[in-house]
């Protein structure tokens, strides 16, 4: 799974879960931004809007109960 960690200027550092990689923002869909969930398609790649908003709500609901400790 290829997550978006934040953009420096023309590359957007994603990361596998095992490495960090360095990918051109032209490559990305204009939209993309840190989170979204990436799936390689030929030389571009797009956004999986279904993994993305999946990994958001489960990283809400982990932050919800380590402020109600």
């Amino acid at each position: 799974m290829l997550i978006i960690d934040r953009f420096e200027g023309d590359f957007a550092v994603v990361e596998d879960g095992e490495a960090r990689l360095d990918i051109p923002r032209s490559l990305l869909p204009v939209t993309a931004k840190e989170g979204d969930v990436l799936i390689k398609e030929g030389e571009n790649y797009r956004i999986d809007a279904d993994l993305t908003a999946e990994r958001r709500q489960r990283i809400s609901e982990k932050i919800k109960k380590l402020k109600n400790r």
